[in-house]
């Protein structure tokens, strides 16, 4: 099976870290050579499963010159996935022209915080469906994994069933392609992408391993996304929640919102 993914970043140690540097080649010029840069530190956990250890300081290596995903065509990708006790093939440029998608990693399964995430969004995938979007769980396990997840009870740490499929990326491609993958863990962070029609990524969160998301964000930030695409000549303040007041992007309209409030 071939995924379509975009070449990973072999420098690239840790999918987080987005730090500007200056090349001292072109990429014209740049041939075999290597790009250099800065490497950072950061007093982040290592890792929440390695039994609480914290480290002093973390290295982190800089990526070199990608693109931000955000504003971007999606990454497509064809895989493995289990839906409804079964085991289904999906590729996300079927949804492309029909519907949105939301497109979350998780670590893997049969943990802590990853099953309150996936049967949270599964609780509400009716208000994800009535937006006409589509949601798409994402880890590094296998389908016999994910299928052994879903048939164990909630009560148990499982997941029972699930409104939307939960994806194999074994391979870690997909994971690489959307620049979540934890290349010395083989892990992926909680990262988290809305896609619109069209393909393109619309928005994305990264989260650290010990921390959950959450539903009421997402569907709010997919809703302010529909709305500014329904009415290209407005944006969303803060906060902003379907019925609320939206702005104008001019210095002169704007005013209108900012009196107001």
């Amino acid at each position: 099976m071939t995924l379509k993914t975009n070449p990973p970043n072999r420098q690239s140690t840790y999918p987080l870290t987005y730090f500007l540097f200056i090349a001292e080649d072109s990429r014209r010029e740049l041939g075999e050579k290597r790009w250099r840069g800065q490497r950072f530190q950061s007093c982040v956990p290592r890792s929440p499963f390695s039994g609480g250890r914290h480290s002093s300081s973390r290295s982190f290596v800089v990526r070199a010159g990608e693109l931000p995903l955000v504003g971007n065509p999606a990454p497509d990708f064809e895989a493995e996935a289990v839906f409804d006790q079964e085991f289904i093939k999906v590729k996300l440029s079927d949804y492309f022209g029909k519907k949105y998608v939301i497109l979350f990693f998780y670590p893997l399964d049969f943990t802590f915080v990853c099953p309150t995430e996936i049967t949270a969004f599964s609780d509400r995938y009716a208000e994800f469906e009535k937006l006409n979007t589509e949601i798409l769980g994402v880890s590094i396990d296998s389908v016999f994994s994910h299928l052994a997840w879903v048939q164990t009870d909630r009560k148990s740490g499982g997941l029972g069933d699930l409104k939307y499929p939960l994806i194999s990326d074994v391979t870690k491609s997909i994971s690489k392609s959307y620049n979540v993958l934890i290349h010395d863990q083989g892990i992926a962070l909680r990262g988290l992408f809305i896609i619109d029609k069209e393909g393109v990524i619309q928005h994305s969160t990264i989260n650290n391993l010990a921390i959950g998301r959450s539903v009421d964000e997402t569907l709010r930030t997919l809703q302010a996304l529909q709305y500014v695409q329904e009415n290209p000549d407005e944006v969303c303040p803060a906060g902003w929640k379907p019925g609320d007041k939206s702005m104008k992007p001019d210095p002169k309209l704007s005013k209108e919102y900012f009196a107001a409030i």
